[in-house]
């Protein structure tokens, strides 16, 4: 069977709701809310569907496309000397994170409702930002996944800036900024492999950088790391390059900031993990003590500093630093458990900031804040919410039979037989992890009340879909850690192989 039209239907199908959207009269609310919603389902579905393919024991491979596309001449135009292809491919990886994508995605469309002006805009550069998220994750070449990658920051800029609260102008610029930067770096180490080895293909860079005869130095292939880690550092974000981040986490409405927490932001690892360790596997291993410091500070730096905060966005904000130290320290353990934890933690904390920046959203609708102790008193006057609130935090913090017990359990199972005085340090992380989590929801739950909760609405009707969903998928993986293990080994394999373990 052709399976190979699945994975371009799956990228571009929410182009037919920005078209859709584009006919709609701007004044129609509830019908261009509808509308974007259900422009969400078809990249869901598809994914779906290609997670039961591989569970039924067939290929991912059933589904790769690759068509010539560009092709740079010289002077005899008959004579081709760099071709470029439109290839789109899923590894068991891939195919992880696009279920991720399109679930976080078709939540955050719910909730959109909380947008109050210009919807059709604001729906239409949603899905604008979904495509370029779908094709990043399946693009099998570096140009293309530069393309895709370009699309999520022009969205994403306007996202921000028009629709996000008090200082969104600045938090909008400051991303433009830093992720500009970003992408300028990791345009440069396309444009020199290119240049080196005439072809951009990801799999095959991977097989060349391998070979003893490869056109590149072991000096140059070191800067190339280097300059990677610094691309997708700023995304991830690796301290220092993180201030932009807490910007955004602040300032952006709820649904943009489910998207940019829960998907965006995994962009970094996702390139650290495919091109960094993929097409660099010797010189990652050479800066494997680097990166190891360097996450166990983001996971210092963020607990530490999220210990201090008196707003519970900030609080989230700084938690997501911690996080991607996890795993920062488990890439650098170089081993497959690490590796795994590492993969397991992109997953994991997608799902469970999702959920944490969602509740966060339905709280500031209500109350029109999101200050710990403007909050206090919360279990009182909303039950239900604060319930959820501190489920999602006993996920964050490492709870087991939770997503997030599973992942950082085996980052540091991974470090700890490799580098344990570094793990041992990093330890101190999850420490403060439990205690400025506990410390920020109790204060809201039972805390002292400095307002009444009298008129003011507990979760309700649509909003249950997000928050039982992603609590389902954050259990599901914390008791069943197969549904994410069983495609991932492949994978796996892959990178061990290259690392020579």
């Amino acid at each position: 069977m052709n399976l190979s039209w699945v994975l371009t239907t799956l990228v571009f199908s929410p182009l037919a709701g920005i078209a859709v959207l584009a006919l709609l009269p701007k004044t129609q609310e509830k019908l261009i809310k509808l509308i974007g919603f259900l422009a969400t389902l078809p990249p869901l579905a598809l994914g779906l569907a290609a997670y039961l393919h591989f569970l039924d024991g067939k290929e991912l491979s059933d589904f790769a496309v690759s068509t010539e596309w560009i092709q740079f001449r010289g002077m005899n135009v008959n004579e081709p000397i760099y071709s470029v292809y439109y290839e789109l491919g899923l590894s068991g990886f891939q195919l992880l994170l696009v279920v991720l994508t399109a679930v976080v995605a078709t939540l955050a469309a719910i909730a959109a409702r909380y947008v109050k002006k210009e919807w059709k805009g604001f729906f239409m550069l949603f899905l604008l930002l979904e495509i370029g998220m779908l094709g990043v994750f399946t693009a099998e070449n570096l140009i293309l996944f530069f393309l895709f990658f370009e699309i999520t920051l022009i969205p994403t800029f306007f996202l921000i800036g028009k629709w996000g609260y008090f200082e969104k102008e600045k938090a909008a610029y400051s991303f433009l900024i830093y992720n500009g930067l970003g992408s300028a770096v990791l345009l440069i180490v396309i444009m020199i492999l290119f240049a080196k080895t005439g072809t951009t293909n990801i799999d095959l860079l991977a097989n060349i950088m391998t070979d003893e005869t490869a056109p590149l130095s072991g000096a140059l292939k070191l800067g190339l790391l280097i300059s990677l880690l610094v691309a997708f550092g700023v995304k991830l974000p690796i301290f220092p390059l993180h201030s932009w981040m807490l910007r955004v986490h602040v300032q952006a409405p709820p649904a943009v900031v489910m998207i940019h927490s829960g998907i965006l932001l995994k962009i970094g690892a996702y390139g650290l993990i495919r091109f960094g360790m993929g097409i660099f596997p010797e010189q990652f291993e050479t800066l494997a003590v680097a990166i190891a410091i360097l996450g166990v500070i983001n996971l210092l730096y963020g607990a530490f500093l999220a210990f201090i905060q008196t707003d519970f966005k900030m609080v989230l904000a700084y938690s997501s630093i911690s996080h991607m130290g996890i795993v920062l320290i488990g890439l650098a353990a170089m081993n497959e458990a690490g590796i795994q934890g590492a993969i397991f933690q992109v997953i994991s904390h997608g799902l469970i900031s999702a959920l944490l920046f969602f509740l966060v959203g339905v709280l500031y609708e209500r109350t029109d804040t999101s200050l710990i102790d403007n909050l206090g008193g919360l279990a009182k006057g909303m039950p239900i919410a604060a319930g959820f609130l501190l489920a999602a935090a006993m996920a964050s913090l490492g709870l087991p039979g939770m997503s997030g017990f599973v992942s950082e359990f085996m980052a540091f199972l991974g470090l700890f037989r490799e580098l344990p005085w570094i793990a041992a340090v990093g330890c101190i992380g999850i420490i403060m992890t439990a205690a400025y989590l506990l410390r920020a929801v109790l204060g809201m739950t039972y805390g002292k009340a400095h307002r009444e909760f009298v008129g003011v609405a507990d979760l309700k009707g649509v909003e249950f879909v997000p928050v039982i969903v992603l609590m389902l998928l954050i259990v599901l993986i914390g008791v069943y850690p197969s549904v994410l293990s069983s495609p991932l080994q492949a994978t796996l394999e892959t990178l061990m192989l290259g690392l020579g373990g």
